[in-house]
């Protein structure tokens, strides 16, 4: 069984690069397989990771609409629609040398994301079996959870940066967790891009008003940004960086 870590937060807090460097921290154990899942519409989960895609389920749905109304059909003689769309589908998923990836992305069309969600939701779902880890970076809400498109979720990682604002949006998503019932074993709040890695007294006391648990504190690093600035992976950032070791001390807490 697959033990799910997801990450959630309001945007702009860092939280992919939080979750590019989870998915590396779990390869560098081999412990067994890994499977990042990018379940933002905004997807940039592949830039933090280094990673080159060629489809997400939002572009295959799109491709798939387009040939139902082309006059000729792209499905080869004898195989079923169904059996197209798996086998399409299948293209969304990223093989790396030490981990698979799978990027939602988003449809073209207006309206809600209920198709490509529940595409998301059948895709985890048939591939859970074939990985110990399977770690989610979310939209700033917590959508995939509550309406169940991913499995269980074992761990919760909510990322704030050290503003006030920011820990109250991780106080907001903490309670959906509690009414929503999800039951995750772990329920932990990471501060992001603190100066100094120091929190003030002011973030300090936002945090316990919402009973929050600090798993750590990961401090401001301008190599991070520089490396974003340049196009870099985040997650090769030098071994011995301040946002590295961070990062690494909380995931050790999580005995995964």
């Amino acid at each position: 069984m697959a033990q799910t870590i997801a990450l959630a937060g309001k945007g702009g807090v860092g939280k992919t690069t939080i979750c590019g460097m989870l998915v590396e921290y779990l390869c560098q154990k081999k412990n067994g397989p890994v499977l990042a899942v990018d379940a933002d519409a905004n997807s940039n989960l592949n830039e933090v990771l280094g990673v080159e895609i060629e489809s997400t389920l939002g572009d295959i749905r799109e491709d798939i609409a387009r040939a139902e109304m082309a006059a000729v059909s792209p499905i080869p003689a004898g195989m079923t629609k169904a059996d197209y769309a798996e086998m399409r589908f299948s293209e969304a998923l990223t093989e790396a040398d030490d981990f698979d990836l799978l990027v939602m992305g988003r449809t073209q069309g207006k309206g809600c994301y209920c198709f490509v969600n529940g595409l998301l939701s059948s895709q985890v779902a048939k591939y859970a079996k074939n990985y110990r880890y399977i770690v989610v970076d979310n939209e700033a809400g917590l959508e995939h959870l509550s309406r169940g498109i991913l499995p269980k979720v074992d761990v919760i990682l909510l990322v704030s940066d050290c503003s006030r604002r920011g820990v109250q949006a991780a106080g907001r998503l903490a309670e959906m967790v509690r009414e929503l019932d999800l039951g995750p074993k772990e329920v932990g709040l990471i501060v992001n891009r603190a100066p100094g890695g120091r929190l003030n007294d002011g973030v300090r006391e936002e945090i316990d008003r919402h009973g929050l648990k600090l798993m750590g504190v990961v401090p401001h690093d301008d190599t991070v940004y520089e490396y974003d600035a340049e196009g870099r992976p985040s997650v090769t950032v030098p071994e011995n960086s301040p946002v590295k070791q961070a990062v690494r001390a909380i995931f050790d807490q999580l005995a995964l």
